[in-house]
This record gives structure tokens, C-alpha cells and sequence, in this order.
């Protein structure tokens, strides 16, 4: 299953970084892809949606609804 999250503030590798990071250390098998120019992160291995938010949240990014 994936879940995937729009993320206005991402923008750069750094944001990657972080995001991908956050995501892992709530869903370490969790696999992260993000794509900068629609600022979209998708996750696969997972399906505690509301975790995963919370942690990219958490890490500082706001997540669209």
C-alpha cells in the first residue's frame, strides 16, 4: 500500500532529507519517494497514514489536506 502526501514547503534536498528521515523513524521499513517539483511524498511499506504525517509535521513541513 501507498500513502501519499502533498508537501507545500518542500524544496530542496535538505527538505528531502528531513522529511525522509522523519518517515523512517516512525516506519523504518517504510520505502520514501519524493518529487520536489509537485512536492509530493509518497510512502510505501505502511498504511499508518496518521503517523507518517505526524512525523513529517513534526519534522517542521506542513502537510496539504
Amino acid at each position: 500500500m501507498s500513502i501519499e502526501f502533498t508537501v507545500p514547503d518542500m524544496t530542496c534536498g535538505h527538505c528531502v532529507a528531513t522529511i525522509t528521515k522523519a518517515v523512517q523513524g516512525v516506519a523504518p521499513q517504510a520505502t520514501v519517494t519524493t518529487e520536489l517539483s509537485s512536492h509530493r511524498v509518497t510512502v510505501e511499506g505502511t498504511n499508518d497514514a496518521d503517523t507518517v504525517r505526524r512525523a513529517i509535521v513534526d519534522a517542521g513541513y506542513e502537510v496539504a489536506a
